[in-house]
C-alpha cells in the first residue's frame, strides 16, 4: 500500500473511531505528507519500506533545517501514531520510529497577560455601541472567563449555554463534551449580545452562538484577527497567539489559588502534565516580581 492510501486510512480512523476535529486530522496529515515526501526523494513510496535509518534521517534532516524541537516532536508523535495504526491493522510489521528519542530543547512557556493588561484589553469593548462591538465583547469575556480553546468557542452553539446557572458546555479534542463555569461579567456579555447584536446577524436560523457578517458560523481565524487587533488597540507589546487568553485564564487562577485538578478538568486536558506548564509560569512570574522588586533581585 502506498503512502496515499495508508494516510487516507489513517485519518479515516481518526475521523470515524476517534472523533478527531478536522484541525488535529489536517496536523496529522500535514506531517505525514512531509515524511512521505522526504521517503518518494530516497526512492521510498511505501510506509511498510520505512526503515529506522530512513526515519532518524527524516530527524536530523529537519534539524539541519532548523526546525524548532517543539515541532519536531510533534512530527515524531505523528509518525508514531500512524505507525501504530498500521501495524495494529497488519499494514506494516513493526514500527521505524519506535526508540527514536524526540529532541530535548528548552521549554518554551506561553505568552501570558497581566491581570492589568487583561483588564486593558476588555475595556476596549466595555461599551459596545455596533451589533460587531456586542458579539466581540461577548467573544473575549468568554475566552477569558473560561480558557475554551478558540475552536471550541466557534463550536459553541445556543443550547450549549445554561447562563441561568453560569455554566456552558463545549465540545472539546477527540469530541470530549465537559462543563465549564462563566462568571457573571462574561454571561451579561453574551446575554447583551443575544438580546443587541446577534438578531442583526442572522439571514436564517442557525444554532451557531457566535455568527459573522453573512450569518453563518464565525471561523477561527476571525476570532484570531480580533484577538490580534485587539491586543494592539490596547497598547500592550507581546507576542500573541490564539491561546493567550487561554494562557492568561489558567496563570490567574492558578496564582488565585485555584487547585491543578480543577484546572486540568476546566481545560479539558486530558494529561494533567499539560496543566503543570502553568505552574512554570507561575514561577517564572514571581521570579520577574522578585527581580524588579527585591533590593538584590
Amino acid at each position: 500500500m502506498d503512502f496515499d492510501r495508508a494516510i487516507q486510512h489513517f485519518t479515516d480512523y481518526l475521523r470515524v473511531e476517534r472523533g478527531a476535529s478536522p484541525n488535529t486530522i489536517g496536523s496529522y496529515e500535514a506531517d505525514l505528507r512531509g515524511f512521505s515526501l522526504y521517503a518518494a526523494s530516497h526512492g521510498i513510496r511505501s510506509p511498510d519500506r520505512v526503515t529506522p535509518q530512513l526515519a532518524r534521517g527524516y530527524i536530523e534532516d529537519l534539524r539541519g533545517r532548523g526546525v524548532s524541537p517543539s515541532s519536531i516532536a510533534r512530527k515524531l508523535s505523528s509518525l508514531r501514531a500512524f505507525y501504530r495504526f498500521l501495524t495494529r491493522e497488519g499494514l506494516a510489521d513493526a514500527s521505524p520510529v519506535e526508540g527514536i528519542e524526540p529532541p530535548r530543547g528548552w521549554m518554551k512557556l506561553p505568552t501570558v497577560l497581566t491581570v492589568e493588561e487583561v483588564d486593558r484589553l476588555l475595556s476596549l469593548y466595555s461599551d459596545p455601541k455596533t451589533p460587531a462591538e456586542l458579539r466581540d465583547r461577548a467573544i473575549l469575556e468568554t475566552l477569558y472567563a473560561t480558557g475554551l480553546r478558540v475552536s471550541e468557542l466557534v463550536s459553541l452553539k445556543l443550547d450549549d449555554l445554561n447562563l441561568d446557572v453560569g455554566y456552558l458546555r463545549c465540545l472539546g479534542k477527540r469530541g470530549k463534551e465537559r462543563i465549564v463555569p462563566i462568571g457573571r461579567i462574561a454571561a451579561q456579555a453574551i446575554e447583551d449580545y443575544l438580546e443587541r447584536g446577534r438578531p442583526h446577524f442572522v439571514v436564517s436560523p442557525t444554532p451557531w452562538l457566535f455568527l459573522n457578517r453573512r450569518g453563518g458560523k464565525l471561523s477561527r481565524q476571525s476570532v484570531w484577527k480580533l484577538i490580534k487587533d485587539a491586543v494592539k488597540k490596547a497598547g500592550i507589546n507581546k507576542p500573541v497567539s490564539p491561546h493567550t487568553l487561554r494562557h492568561s485564564f489558567a496563570t490567574h487562577m492558578l496564582e488565585r489559588g485555584a487547585d491543578l485538578r480543577s484546572l486540568q478538568e476546566m481545560l479539558g486536558h486530558s494529561n494533567i502534565s499539560t496543566t503543570q506548564i502553568y505552574t512554570h509560569v507561575s514561577r517564572e512570574r514571581l521570579k520577574q516580581l522578585h527581580s524588579a522588586y527585591h533590593p538584590r533581585g
